[in-house]
């Protein structure tokens, strides 16, 4: 009999990593050329317009949304199972795994919101474009930025932890002095990826 647990949590780290990898990647390179001002986001911004509509809907559909979907909704399940106890278990990778939860039930009603209001009611329904000067009017508002702010950084440790925690899931990393060294780097990453979207949110608030 197959164990089907086993595999939907395998299923839940490769999405997890490659689907929520590519849609973060993607977000931060995009809003960090905003840092050469409106013409160079608008137009990282017009080329991914030039994806037949659909190509760009099917990637949207069964590339990104539904196997995001099928993350989070995993997720929360893992989540309600998952022992967290950082004050009784002081040591680091506890209070990692205790991070990677907490910044899932933010992430959860972040990306609702976010997805909603920016992609399904401004773009899909009002018909109104993203573009730089739609952001940066979006972002004159400290509380949005408050909550974007914590919603980037978030989904940004839960990424690169969770590379982490893939090579170990999946034995790539053997051993703890390995698993050390990839911690480092995913550590390293998050805080490069971190300091770009810091730079960038703050460049919509400043300019």
């Amino acid at each position: 009999m197959y164990n089907v647990s086993f595999y939907l949590r395998r299923l839940h780290s490769l999405v997890g990593l490659f689907v929520l990898g590519i849609v973060i990647l993607e977000h931060v390179f995009t809003n960090a050329t905003s840092l050469g001002g409106p013409e160079a986001l608008n137009g990282g911004l017009a080329m991914m317009e030039l994806i037949p509509r659909p190509i760009f809907y099917g990637l949207e559909i069964f590339g990104i949304a539904i196997p995001l979907i099928f993350h989070a909704v995993y997720g929360v399940y893992i989540a309600l199972q998952a022992n967290c106890n950082p004050g009784r278990f002081g040591y680091i990778r506890n209070w990692m795994f205790t991070l990677q939860r907490w910044t899932a039930w933010y992430l959860v009603p972040f990306l609702l919101w976010h997805v909603f209001y920016l992609r399904i009611y401004l773009k899909g329904i009002c018909g109104v474009p993203i573009s730089y000067e739609l952001l940066d009017s979006y972002f004159q508002n400290p509380v949005v930025v408050v909550l974007y702010v914590i919603g980037m950084l978030a989904a940004i440790f839960h990424f690169c932890n969770g590379i982490t925690t893939f090579c170990m899931t999946w034995g790539i990393a053997k051993g703890p002095r390995v698993q050390n060294v990839v911690s480092v780097l995913s550590m390293l990453l998050c805080a490069a990826l971190s300091l770009v979207t810091i730079a960038f949110m703050a460049h919509y608030v400043l300019f």
